[in-house]
């Protein structure tokens, strides 16, 4: 353990390496900056209240890191930063994986502390104390230097996408895939993906009975528009249902006692972990992104990655995040360098210096915000534009590391309730992070939204950030403060009502008639084509 007074770092950085480390504060700051573990974990700055439990908890091996979801303190996954009243800001970072650092107050130091814990051994940990864009680049390069340390980052550039998600949603067929990537003509997209909706099951990548012809004929299909062919997968994740879960039972996550470490509820069914230090699994992995490769998919998005991360026990003792790190490299090489990779669902410092992109945010959506989930189930990590659009901002200090995607932009209004000047806000984000995509069908555009797409997708304006909200695109001024602010916290009767909602939440047969009531909706908006 490290013990250091603020007045021993004022003004400067440096690293110290330690298990444990805690810095004692000289003033109480006035918010706290909070870093969640995977690509859909909230980051924000907020006040110092502990936030609440986000419900439904069937979700959190899926949604936060399940390990420290109870932590009464402010907490995050390797980093956390305080601001002062000054606007000056001090923060603590790890520069390894397996590491999280929280706001502590006690009778000692009521004016708090920042607490760094390690779950592994002794690690490296970034100090520094000043202005908050200063301190991040700090911190990001110590990150590169030591993550990605021969400049295995961002060796192409970000192609413009679109993907057949946030359109159809599960409910592509090779019928309707071929027709929209006729109908897409000649808009500037550089990758045409195939999001879920293709495979047997999860965990059995192969073509279901809606791809007769296979996936080769697929890529071949997309690759013949004059794009590259994407292909959407989870490999480290499985439905019991699967094959792959009967016959091999044994290659996935258990905990101590011996039951399966659950990785959530999707699909309408509960979603269990590969262990990835089983050999077996390697080389399953090895042959899954192989086999990728030779249908001719080169953009491959791999999603529902936090499960390579979460606690159990594993065939190879060693470190959870370090585990999951080490799949990585095995897909990475097994993929080839010439493959875009994209990470999505996935922890976020592990993947630094394996992949081409991260996915920095949750799920945006038709929708700005729902009460539901904001103010009953105080969840930032479900679908929705704003909360997409908030950590997305608050993850912009990874850019120099890697390619930062911010997840669709929207155009088309025909299935779509944002108001005007939402979808501008998501579009305005996307040239910020300098990555565009989007999912909208041209069947259910207007002249002028196509225009509009036409027009972003070869729009490049230069960016220069004004404050902590606030951006600078060519000579115009964007404000994201709208989409930056937290829900007021459930009190009394709305209180309960959300905790019974939330239990409601928690039970299979409750989410497999919302998945019902979900599948009708998409089967009538797939007949519109």
């Amino acid at each position: 353990m490290s013990f250091i007074k603020f007045s021993e770092i004022q003004k400067t950085s440096q690293i110290i390496k330690t298990n444990n480390i805690e810095i004692e504060l000289s003033s109480k700051p006035v918010k706290y900056y909070r870093h969640g573990w995977q690509s859909w974990s909230l980051a924000a700055w907020t006040d110092l209240r502990p936030l609440p439990v986000q419900m439904p908890a069937i979700f959190h091996p899926l949604q936060v890191d399940a390990q420290h979801v109870h932590n009464k303190h402010p907490h995050g996954s390797w980093l956390g930063a305080v601001e002062f009243e000054d606007g000056n800001i001090l923060l603590l970072g790890a520069l390894a994986t397996d590491a999280n650092v929280s706001l502590v107050e006690n009778q000692l130091s009521p004016k708090g502390m920042l607490s760094g814990r390690s779950e592994a051994d002794g690690i490296e940990w970034f100090i520094a104390f000043g202005q908050e864009n200063v301190c991040f680049e700090e911190y990001a390069e110590q990150l590169g230097n030591r993550l990605a340390p021969h400049g295995e980052i961002k060796k192409n550039g970000a192609p413009r996408v679109w993907c057949s998600w946030y359109s159809l949603y599960h409910v592509i067929d090779e019928p309707v895939l071929h027709k929209i990537f006729d109908s897409l003509g000649d808009l500037p997209f550089d990758v045409l993906q195939v999001d879920d909706g293709w495979q047997a099951d999860i965990g059995d990548w192969e073509a279901n009975q809606k791809f007769p012809s296979g996936m080769n004929v697929l890529a071949e299909k997309i690759k013949s528009t004059g794009r590259r062919a994407g292909l959407w997968l989870a490999p480290l994740i499985a439905t019991k249902s699967s094959r792959l879960f009967h016959k091999h039972a044994d290659w996935f996550l258990r905990d101590e006692r011996g039951r399966f470490v659950s990785a959530g509820f999707n699909w309408g069914e509960p979603l269990y972990a590969l262990d990835t230090t089983h050999p077996d699994v390697t080389l399953w992995l090895v042959a899954l992104m192989q086999q990728v490769r030779a249908w001719g998919f080169d953009y491959l998005k791999l999603d529902f990655l936090y499960a390579g991360a979460l606690k159990g026990k594993r065939y190879k003792d060693m470190p959870r995040e370090a585990a999951y790190r080490e799949s990585l490299r095995v897909m990475r090489a097994a993929m080839g360098a010439d493959a875009f990779f994209l990470t999505c669902g996935t922890p976020i410092l592990p993947a630094i210096g394996l992949c081409d992109a991260i996915r920095v945010g949750p799920d945006v959506s038709h929708d700005w915000e729902k009460y539901r989930d904001a103010n009953l189930f105080y969840n930032p990590t479900t679908p929705g534009t704003k909360n997409a659009i908030r950590t997305v901002l608050f993850r912009l200090w990874l850019k120099p590391l890697l390619h930062i995607d911010p997840d669709v932009v929207y155009f088309e209004s025909k299935e779509n309730s944002l108001a005007k000047d939402q979808k501008i806000l998501l579009q305005d984000l996307a040239y910020i992070c300098d990555f565009k995509a989007t999912s909208d069908l041209p069947q259910w555009m207007t002249n002028d939204e196509l225009n509009q797409l036409r027009s972003f997708l070869n729009t490049n304006p230069k960016v220069k950030q004004a404050g902590r909200y606030i951006f600078q695109l060519d000579d115009r001024m964007v404000d994201f403060t709208s989409a930056t602010s937290m829900p007021e916290i459930p009190k009394g009767w709305i209180a309960l009502w959300a905790a019974f909602l939330g239990w409601l939440g928690d039970r299979h047969f409750v989410l497999r008639i919302f998945k019902m009531l979900d599948d009708k909706a998409l089967r009538k908006r797939r007949m519109s084509l």
